[in-house]
């Protein structure tokens, strides 16, 4: 068996579906390691998966880099968000040749946002493969970028208006695009001009469901294969407490649950509604906070994908992972999307008419109630959903994910099945 070692950010929502992947092949039996930043790896995981960080870097402090990453603020906020993941990826670049060398890795499966995951299997000659843990990266003339609320529009307008945005984002992107060219040089590699050049060419795996993503180029390497979540069994929320009235779930994800004003929006209008509210804030207020937000529940975590099975809408920042979660028991959603791939989840949202978009910044009680009232009220979001949600659990998920690396790692991946690309 095979020693893979997964590389990712360090953010909650990625690393468990890393865990999750890795969680799969070591129960194939295959030697898993993460190598992670330093700080990056607070939780336990899958038992058997090790772990190993890069040196602790003076004036670094990851905590505060999380926090800058969960409070955006305008062009100066993206400018500080990219040249902190370029710091993470020139540490990973500065000591994963040794670490991955004392190891004895045989594989690297990276996250598609962290390019040292490619610089470093180029530059050992170790077998790669890309998961997008959000939206996935690689370039499609019309496909708008993640991090865009733009529609797909596949006219000559659309694919101008695409070009504009690729232009905009090459410089902002410009401190990652130059830590990617210093490392390929050092390692020795052909030039290097951006994430889409640390992608495997060998296999691309994302979380979407084709029926859950805008049309998009086909390509051999590229595989959807639906959310990537540890194997268990799905438990049905007893709904017996809240009688007949709907249920309205609300969680802003980790980075984004201290948020109290789009929760307490959201409260004042489902007690307008006369709908149940339950928020989940992941730890993101504190007790006197949450103790102001006038919900039926508000806590820290709850088992999510449960309680969505009892769920009529969620009103959710667009993460990957709700999104999806949502999609699997076939509930429509209100997106406030507000970093990231937010906006382009959102625009998955609205397009293939599953929910409803809110901008942060005009979110309202009264503009909350209106889209609950739609969304409860018209059947078509819910079937919708459904009908995507069936996809999903068709999809292969973890086990077709590991089954790609294993075939990645065997140098065997040649077929293309339904569903996979």
């Amino acid at each position: 068996m095979s020693h893979v070692v997964l590389i990712c950010p360090p953010f909650h929502s990625h690393l468990r579906v890393f865990e999750a992947l890795g969680g799969e092949l070591l129960r194939r039996g295959h030697r898993v390691t993460f190598l992670l930043n330093a700080g990056a790896s607070p939780s336990a995981g899958p038992a058997g998966l090790m772990r190993r960080e890069t040196s602790p870097r003076t004036g670094r402090d990851l905590d505060a880099l999380l926090a800058r990453a969960a409070r955006p603020t305008g062009p100066l906020g993206i400018l500080r968000t990219v040249a902190d993941a370029a710091e993470l990826t020139d540490e990973l670049c500065r000591d994963g040749p040794a670490i991955l060398r004392e190891i004895g890795a045989d594989a690297i499966v990276g996250d598609a946002m962290e390019p040292a995951a490619g610089l470093l299997a180029a530059h050992l000659g170790l077998p790669h493969v890309s998961v997008s843990a959000a939206l996935p990266v690689h370039d499609d003339p019309a496909v708008p970028l993640p991090f865009l609320s733009w529609p797909y529009d596949p006219s000559e307008k659309g694919l101008k208006r695409n070009r504009g945005g690729q232009r905009v984002a090459r410089l902002l992107l410009t401190r990652q695009r130059r830590t990617i060219a210093r490392w390929a040089e050092a390692f020795g590699l052909r030039p290097h001009d951006g994430l889409a050049d640390c992608l495997s060419m060998t296999a691309q795996i994302s979380q979407l469901v084709p029926s859950f993503d805008f049309p998009r180029q086909p390509a051999s390497h590229r595989h959807m294969v639906g959310p990537l979540r540890t194997a268990r069994p799905v438990e049905i929320a007893n709904d017996d407490a809240g009688g007949s009235r709907p249920l309205v779930f609300a969680s802003l994800g980790t980075l984004q649950g201290h948020r109290a004003s789009i929760f307490r929006a959201v409260a004042q209008a489902c007690r307008e509604l006369g709908v149940r509210c339950v928020i989940a804030h992941c730890g993101g207020l504190s007790p006197s906070e949450a103790g102001r937000i006038e919900a039926d529940l508000v806590t820290d975590f709850v088992p999510q994908e449960k309680i969505l099975r009892s769920a009529s809408v969620c009103v959710t920042h667009a993460g990957m992972n709700t999104v999806l979660d949502s999609l699997a028991a076939g509930v429509p959603m209100l997106a406030v999307p507000i970093a990231f791939d937010q906006p382009g989840i959102a625009a998955r949202i609205v397009h293939h008419g599953v929910g409803e978009r809110l901008s942060r910044v005009l979110v309202s009680p009264g503009r909350v109630k209106a889209s609950l009232a739609r969304l409860l009220a018209e059947a078509s979001f819910r079937n919708k959903a459904s009908a995507i949600g069936r996809d999903i659990a068709a999809s292969g998920g973890v086990a077709l994910a590991a089954d790609i690396v294993e075939e990645a790692i065997l140098g065997k991946l040649s077929r293309i099945g339904t569903g996979r690309n």
